[in-house]
């Protein structure tokens, strides 16, 4: 029994190391490959944020929809994510490549990559999401798969950012070769997730298929008032989780002034805490519940957001004990965020489970929507408080690196500031109280059982 619990963690861990992957590198990189290698203004490159998120939210609920009728002998997830797979390698790869033409020949290019790219990325992620819920009835595994799920994103958003370090010293081709390499990985780690759930998928829980159209979805879902606390704590989490993702390395090289060269590198402090964070909240939310854990992890997360407003710009040519300080905040970010992998979606069974046909893909979905359809909106507003407050971008072409410095006016470092620190602060605290006396019975209630 333990040995087949094992195997499908492995498993089910290498299900969201593709779309990990991926998650990853367009969070911390894309923004800046916009304005720098491809030479975007700040406010299109938020706006083509804007159209990545958007359509990846567009497409959750009809995917999900769509996954939950889906019958076959491996269940109504795994073809999905194996139909995906390749078409999700393929368009990651092509994301990052710079094509011929001017401003509006390389914005229409992007906007149809992202279109393609969020729509594989929905495919795989999506149904994968659902099969956390359905794999097992138990509080306690479910918390341990989505501990490995999230085990298997930080560790290839880790070995992504590795890949990035080593290849962005070759300017905007640098920028390619990252893409082909972590769109094989992507397609690779779909394909064997698929082969390692297909005789677990079998025997998973099915969802009990109706015909309500999106309005009736909407309106079931509404009335479920725990999914509309966790959705709650889940937007606020990753809008101050990503906006931290798409401005860190703006804020490293722009404000704090850290070397192009040395900036992709001190990413990684991140993804190591936040896999170790990752593994000591999944301890402490089975023994101390989730809701304690919540506290504890999102404690540390706004310490660190508000140390950020005060970290100085670095001398010149910094040393160890220079950078000690940067580092050590880094570190601190990332276990604290690790909390946004984890508690919501370890609490999103509980809601499911609330609805007596437990329509696990379409909860995923709408959970999904509306995280995407927020954050989307804001990165767009991000980019055009950049363009407003006078932030330079780069000529298409001119990076030597990830990020090239340009000397910026100080309205721009402000707002930089601001977004890095303050914002993604108050955002966490407003999760916090979301989920004040939230009814947690908790995985380490049922710790026989697992």
């Amino acid at each position: 029994m333990e040995g087949s619990r094992r195997r499908l963690m492995v498993a089910y861990g290498l299900g969201d190391a593709g779309t990990g992957l991926a998650a990853t590198q367009l969070g911390f990189y894309l923004f800046p490959f916009f304005t720098c290698a491809a030479g975007l203004p700040a406010f299109i490159a938020g706006s083509l944020l804007t159209v990545i998120k958007l359509w990846d939210a567009l497409n959750d609920p009809l995917i999900g929809w769509l996954s939950d009728h889906t019958n076959s002998r491996w269940g109504p997830r795994l073809p999905w994510m194996l139909s995906a797979a390749l078409p999700l390698g393929i368009s990651l790869a092509a994301m990052w490549w710079v094509p011929p033409g001017g401003l509006w020949q390389r914005t229409g290019y992007y906007v149809v990559m992202a279109i393609l790219l969020m729509s594989a990325y929905t495919s795989v992620n999506l149904p994968y999401s659902a099969l956390s819920t359905e794999l097992t009835p138990v509080t306690s595994l479910r918390t341990r798969l989505n501990a490995a799920r999230f085990t298997g994103s930080i560790l290839s958003g880790l070995s992504g950012l590795i890949v990035a370090s080593v290849v962005l010293g070759q300017g905007s081709d640098g920028y390619l070769v990252m893409g082909r390499i972590t769109g094989t990985i992507a397609s690779v780690a779909t394909l064997a997730c698929c082969w390692g759930l297909a005789p677990f998928a079998k025997t998973a829980q099915r969802p009990v298929p109706g015909s309500d159209p999106p309005r009736q979805q909407l309106k079931r879902v509404m009335a479920n008032p725990r999914f509309l606390r966790v959705l709650g704590l889940y937007l606020l989490l990753w809008f101050a989780l990503q906006l931290m993702q798409v401005v860190a390395l703006i804020w490293m090289v722009q404000v704090v002034q850290v070397p192009a060269g040395l900036a992709p590198w001190l990413l990684l402090p991140f993804q190591v805490a936040a896999l170790l964070g990752l593994q000591l909240w999944s301890v402490l939310s089975n023994r101390q519940g989730r809701i304690h854990t919540l506290r504890l992890g999102a404690g540390l997360w706004i310490a660190a957001c508000l140390l950020s407003m005060l970290i100085p710009t670095l001398p010149a040519e910094p040393g160890l004990l220079d950078l000690l300080p940067l580092v050590a905040l880094i570190v601190l970010v990332g276990v604290g965020a690790a909390t946004a992998y984890l508690i919501p979606w370890s609490l999103l069974p509980d809601a499911i489970d609330a609805d007596p046909g437990k329509p696990a893909g379409m909860y995923t979905a709408w959970m999904v929507f509306g995280q995407k359809l927020i954050i989307g909106l804001t990165m767009s507003v991000f980019g055009s408080l950049l363009t407003l407050t006078g932030y330079i971008s780069g000529s298409a072409g001119s990076c030597n690196g990830a990020l090239a410095f340009i000397q910026q006016p100080a309205t721009a470092l402000l707002a930089i500031r601001f977004s890095m620190g303050l914002l993604p602060a108050v955002l966490v605290i407003c999760g916090l109280l979301v989920m004040r006396g939230w009814p947690d019975r908790g995985a380490h209630l049922q710790s026989t059982a697992g």
